[in-house]
């Protein structure tokens, strides 16, 4: 990552006056400061473990921190200026901390808050024993995880909740010092890499629809009782009473996948049941809430037990959404709900698409959109079910951002994180960060060294040397580590419990794996000519030279196979086959044109005497193979057919395959909108 940061003396990592105040954790923290004068230049460092809101002055200032390592967190600079008065100002932090690790945070057993604030060039504040702490427990502990993915689902009694950010604090605990700014626990700190979100907050005047019906008991789950509520609920006017007994449901289209934050201003009488939930897609015209017995056990819903009057309701954490609901107990008063969506935003500056004619146009736009919902603290495959920093992914979607802007810290930011989580055999981390070892994927490690290669031709990189000699012991060792793996036939075999690539085609997986180690062919000839361009010396080529007639045990006299006497070679192997250089002149030829006809073919089952068709996904490597056979009008002709139909069918933004039919697939994935790359 980036160097260290410099930290003032005394800088410490706060927390709260328990220890173990750990598992659904939210931490209000505190601190007041007096100004003799009102500030030219504020500027506030500040970070935590995991998620923090910043508010001063009770206005609020923004969330973060960025995805971290231990070994290195995230510190944001926000320049606060404009927030700060003249005599006492009012510093409000709350953290949250579920206890847990999960797709974005890897969690060390302890929350905690760190910041110092300088003010015209002199540090005013920081972090330490003087600042002031409560748990606050209008958030329920006992909740639970909105996925497999994420965090827990947010459970608050608002008749519990005080208006912390201006009461008293003075009888609250004093924060206890953790440690201090470098420690057993967060290691150091560093700069933030990506660009700091802004924030936009939106009113929702005009729902997509609205529903009445019976209100239901409560139990545990929120999102069990809001697929209830929904199931007794029908289609009907804005109700203007909700008598008790009767529930209302609103839902707001925001017309595409984002990563949003709901929220209500409201009146109620007392007790009664806010339900704030976030859907993504429609089947059959209605409206498909997410079954948790499903792959993902998505349970999107969180729940706000009202207090009397009129408030304003909201919840901690952003999620991905299209569809944005919001269902409502009756308490017999009338409501009068007002409600609001926030949008964070990661500023880019972009280019301005070239003019495209006909369907090409519309398939540039959905990939923008996409790409663009899919840029949160660096790439996200998706808004709605993980976003979470897959180390494949970004390889496709650098492809497309480099397209628009040429900002290069998405990736750098990838590729330093991956080297910053290498194991201890030398395999690279898929999930950024994450300790997700079910989900390991050997062919991520390629796509690392493909991103490393990709530096030399980024817009926005001046010395990929310099990005490629600060992870050099990195590269070697995760090679090393694949060389030792390879079996006495030179083939590469996959570690036991790690995948050996992680896309939703039905292509044979048995071993030894023509495409895991066309894969790792292609990595070894990046990598030695990256060595050649440094003056490194390795035996990269070589060894690409020997895997590549070891390869040769997978040609049979019918064509190639996936794996020894196994099924043919499926379309990305052929890709592969044309992209490695094991194929050339006619051959090539000949399997390029298989490959242009299996997806110019737009049934995507399985065809008799036809490839397995690849991922929206994987035709990235499709398009690089036809590129290097000059056959651009072979890429345009199938984005025109295959991206062209969903445009056709009036999506938004890329669906993460040609089928997303199953109850947990994703509308807005960023790895499909590659096109725009190519476009």
């Amino acid at each position: 990552m980036t160097e260290g940061l410099a930290v003032p003396d005394g800088v410490a990592w706060i927390g709260g006056a328990h220890p173990f105040d750990l598992h659904e954790a939210y931490l209000n923290f505190r601190s007041d400061i007096v100004l003799d004068a009102i500030p030219e230049r504020a500027l506030f460092r500040l970070s935590a473990d995991s998620r923090y809101r910043l508010w001063i002055n009770g206005a609020f200032v923004g969330r973060g921190p960025e995805r971290s390592w231990p070994s290195s967190i995230a510190v944001d600079e926000r320049w606060i200026t404009g927030f700060l008065k003249l005599g006492m100002n009012r510093i409000a932090v709350q953290v949250y901390s579920p206890g847990y690790s999960h797709f974005a945070y890897v969690h060390r057993g302890a929350c905690g808050l760190i910041g110092w604030l300088e003010v015209d060039g002199e540090e005013v504040l920081s972090t330490g024993a003087g600042w002031k702490v409560r748990r606050d427990t209008s958030w329920a502990a006992r909740v639970d995880r909105v996925s497999i993915y994420g965090t827990g689902v947010e459970d608050q009694d608002l008749r519990l909740a005080e208006d912390w950010m201006e009461t008293d604090a003075s009888a609250w605990d004093a924060a206890r010092v953790v440690q201090g700014a470098g420690g057993p626990i967060w290691q150091c700190l560093r700069s933030r890499a990506t660009a700091l979100p802004l924030e936009e907050r939106h009113a929702l005047d005009a729902p997509w629809q609205v529903r009445v019906g019976a209100a239901v008991s409560a139990s545990e789950d929120p999102h069990a009782d809001l697929r209830k509520v929904f199931s007794l609920s029908a289609p009907g006017r804005d109700p203007t009473l909700l008598p008790r007994g009767t529930s209302a449901i609103w839902i707001f289209d925001l017309g595409e996948s984002r990563a949003c934050l709901g929220g209500a201003e409201l009146t109620a009488a007392g007790g009664e049941r806010l339900l704030i939930s976030y859907a993504e897609k429609l089947r059959d015209g209605d409206l498909l809430l997410p079954d948790p017995a499903t792959y993902c056990r998505m349970r999107p819903t969180d729940r706000f037990t009202l207090r009397p009057g009129r408030q304003v309701v909201e919840g901690f954490t952003a999620r991905g959404v299209r569809y944005l609901i919001f269902a409502l107990e009756g308490g017999g008063v009338s409501p009068a709900p007002k409600f609001h969506a926030r949008l964070p935003v990661t500023p880019v500056v972009e280019w301005p698409l070239p003019k495209r004619e006909g369907i090409l146009h519309g398939v540039a736009e959905m990939c923008r959109r996409t790409t663009l919902a899919c840029l949160q603290d660096g790439f996200v495959d998706g808004v709605w079910r993980e976003s979470s920093l897959w180390l494949g992914d970004a390889v496709a979607q650098d492809w497309a951002l480099r397209a628009i802007s040429d900002d290069p810290r998405p990736l750098l930011f990838t590729i330093d994180m991956a080297a910053e989580g290498v194991d201890s055999e030398g395999l690279l981390p898929s999930v950024l960060p994450g300790e997700v070892p079910a989900y390991a994927v050997t062919d991520y490690n390629f796509s690392w060294v493909e991103l490393m290669d990709a530096c030399a031709t980024h817009p926005g990189i001046v010395e990929p040397e310099a990005v490629w000699q600060r992870h050099w012991g990195t590269l070697m060792r995760m090679l090393e580590r694949m060389a030792a793996q390879q079996g006495p036939d030179g083939l590469l075999r996959n570690p036991p419990g790690r995948r050996l690539f992680l896309d939703w085609s039905p292509m044979s997986r048995a071993e030894p794996n023509l495409t895991l180690n066309l894969r790792y062919l292609h990595a070894l000839r990046l990598a030695a000519g990256m060595a050649e361009r440094v003056g490194r010396t390795a035996d990269w080529a070589e060894e690409a030279g020997q895997l590549a007639r070891a390869l040769q045990g997978h040609r049979a006299a019918d064509g190639w196979r996936e794996s020894p006497d196994g099924e043919a070679a499926s379309q990305l192997a052929l890709a592969l086959l044309i992209l490695t250089g094991m194929v050339e002149g006619a051959e090539a030829e000949a399997l390029a044109d298989r490959i242009t006809a299996r997806s110019l073919n737009l049934d995507d089952g399985p065809l008799p005497g036809q490839p397995v068709l690849a991922s929206p996904f994987m035709h990235h490597y499709l398009f690089l193979a036809l590129q290097i056979l000059g056959r651009r009008k072979d890429i345009q002709a199938i984005i025109a057919a295959r991206w062209g139909r969903w445009v056709l069918e009036g999506r938004p933004t890329t669906p993460e395959n040609w089928s997303i039919d199953f109850p947990d697939g994703s509308a807005c994935h960023g790895f499909s909108a590659h096109p725009l790359g190519w476009l």
